[in-house]
């Protein structure tokens, strides 16, 4: 090590000019992203910087000493605190999936993969060449195939392995073939006469 320091000398040197870099930055706040509430960015003015590095820290030594788990549940009881001391926290806007059937329990996937999926990539290069091709000044069409590829995935799934005829498997029971209409067709009128 330099200047005869040893390996724990030099790391706490090291670890204080970090968290002196980090309160500095806090302190000036120019180098904070803005907070997030209500899912919208919202500057809220950090009246004691210092409190705020010391809730940092604590946060990356429980992630850098037990883990990102255990961080995380730290921080959800934390959330979970604070809306029983009525303090207003932004609603979650996700939560962990979690698949209720074992793996080992999964059915068989029927179809053949590799070639639904080189189907799917036509489909949706299909729509992309006819959306473009269409696009033409004062026509008024194109520009919606970020909806129609949103929903590709679903219907192609639904086409292949749910809305089919009867038959003796579980995956094919129903016999719609319902399908939204065309962009292009003009909504029912009604006339009175």
């Amino acid at each position: 090590m330099e200047n005869g320091a040893t390996a724990a000398e030099h790391e706490s040197m090291s670890v204080h000019s970090t968290t002196e870099k980090r309160r500095n930055s806090v302190a000036s706040g120019s180098d904070r992203n803005p907070i997030i509430i209500g899912g919208l960015p919202s500057q809220v003015p950090d009246f004691d910087p210092e409190e705020t590095q010391e809730w940092l820290d604590s946060l990356d030594a429980a992630v850098d000493e037990r883990g990102r788990e255990r961080a995380r549940y730290l921080m959800l009881r934390l959330i979970e605190r604070a809306r029983e001391k009525r303090v207003a926290v932004p609603e979650m806007r996700s939560t962990d999936y979690v698949n209720t059937i074992a793996t080992k329990d999964e059915p068989f996937f029927p179809g053949n993969e590799e070639i639904e999926r080189k189907i799917l990539n036509a489909t949706r290069w299909n729509a992309a060449v006819m959306v473009s091709r269409a696009q033409r000044p004062g026509i008024g069409v194109g520009g919606h195939i970020a909806t129609f590829a949103s929903s590709a995935s679903l219907y192609d799934v639904g086409f292949n392995h749910f809305f089919r005829a009867r038959t003796t498997t579980a995956a094919t029971r129903s016999s719609s073939r319902a399908m939204p209409p065309p962009a292009s067709t003009p909504a029912p009128s009604c006339s009175t006469g």
